[in-house]
């Protein structure tokens, strides 16, 4: 008899145990079913705005095109080329050089040359910029501001006297088509550097190893890409890589020049992209490592100038005639000392720097004073002490 209930009470439990599992199925299969059907309303929805928006997007590239047709078509109505396009600055270059005048021949040669790049917030917000500090190098579409001959830009091609060929200082003034160089004189003015990104704060970029003078405006920025920027096995001319033609045997500085930087040091530090004297006293070597003279203050006789008497005297050279292959460097001012040697000028940072060059190409930086060419004034200027932190 126990052995008959014990069998009644299993089967009792089998039931219940049974019916409890057909319940929980039907209760799970029920929430499928509901969670089948709102997934599948959900990727209806989705598909459905995606259509809309692809829709949307196609209509709009028509609408541009249609427009880019209507007004290409009212400009041949009204005999007009449609030849230019709206393109405006998106910020402008506050460097260390502050005139043409020595402004490197091309990018990364002078390594401690800084620049900051303020954009403009009404066109650039500071997001554009997120992401930017993790490249190393950063590329710098500008424009050829300073050149001599923009009022070329507005005549027609039949009379602009375009110069095909320009020359070159590594051929020692010898021409090469101006597509050959990066000379500043082009159809389009519109120059391509390379430079160390250094820090980025707000709407404000700073920039090491530039070729950039003071004003600079910028078109556009890009990240620099070694996997597909840097070509293995590039090929260049042997004219390009003869650099030693470019360089100076020595340089050096007078034995006063030290108290005069001081002295300016007390009046420019607070304006000034440099922590220290010292550092701007390396700057100097490294920008007066290169010839940074014109080929026709290379090239002119010492007595070319004596005629023209004593006092700071211009090169009045077309820069057309005077190609620098990199940043326009132009023409720097000379003035002949009463020792009858030819003294030149580096305007760096708001400061003069004068020095001799001999012959056989050994620099001495003589000394320095603050500069009128290029007055800060009560400009807004980035310094040293906005950046220190993150240069650290």
């Amino acid at each position: 008899m126990a052995s008959s209930g014990c069998s009644i009470l299993a089967l009792a439990v089998a039931a219940v145990f049974s019916a409890s599992s057909a319940i929980s199925f039907y209760i799970w299969k029920k929430k499928w079913v509901e969670s089948d059907s709102k997934m599948k309303e959900l990727q209806k929805s989705l598909n459905s705005a995606l259509e809309k928006c692809a829709a949307e997007r196609q209509g709009r590239i028509r609408a541009q095109q249609a427009l880019r047709k209507a007004i290409v078509a009212e400009a041949k109505s009204e005999n007009l080329e449609m030849t230019s396009y709206p393109m405006a600055p998106i910020g402008i270059i506050q460097s260390c050089f502050s005139t043409r005048n020595g402004t490197p021949r091309q990018p990364l040669l002078v390594p401690l040359a800084r620049a900051c790049l303020v954009f403009d917030s009404a066109r650039v917000p500071p997001a554009s910029l997120e992401g930017l500090e993790e490249y190393s190098h950063c590329w710098i579409i500008f424009v050829f501001h300073l050149n001599t001959d923009l009022e070329k830009l507005w005549k027609h091609p039949s009379k602009s006297k375009f110069k095909a060929k320009v020359r070159v200082p590594r051929l020692k003034g010898g021409r090469m088509g101006v597509f050959a160089t990066r000379s500043p004189h082009r159809p389009c003015p519109i120059g391509l550097t390379v430079a160390k990104v250094e820090a980025v704060q707000g709407n404000m970029l700073l920039l090491s190893g530039v070729d950039l003078v003071d004003g600079t405006p910028v078109l556009d920025v890009k990240p620099y890409l070694p996997y597909c920027d840097s070509i293995e096995g590039a090929v260049v001319p042997n004219w390009v890589t003869v650099d030693s033609i470019l360089s100076v045997a020595s340089v050096s500085f007078s034995d006063d020049f030290s108290s005069s930087l001081q002295d300016c040091w007390k009046a420019m530090e607070n304006k000034s992209l440099y922590s220290s004297p010292d550092e701007l006293k390396s700057l100097v070597k490294q920008v007066l490592s290169w010839d940074i003279r014109s080929l026709s203050q290379q090239n002119r006789p010492h007595d070319n100038l004596l005629k023209t008497g004593n006092g700071d005297t211009s090169d009045n050279t077309s820069d057309l005639d005077d190609f620098q292959d990199g940043e326009a460097s132009g023409q720097g001012g000379e003035e002949l000392a009463a020792s009858g040697e030819v003294i030149y000028h580096l305007i760096l940072d708001g400061m003069d720097f004068s020095y001799e060059i001999d012959c056989n190409g050994n620099v001495i930086v003589e000394k320095v004073h603050l500069s009128s060419v290029i007055p800060f004034g009560n400009q807004k200027r980035c310094n040293y002490l906005m950046w220190k932190d993150k240069l650290k």
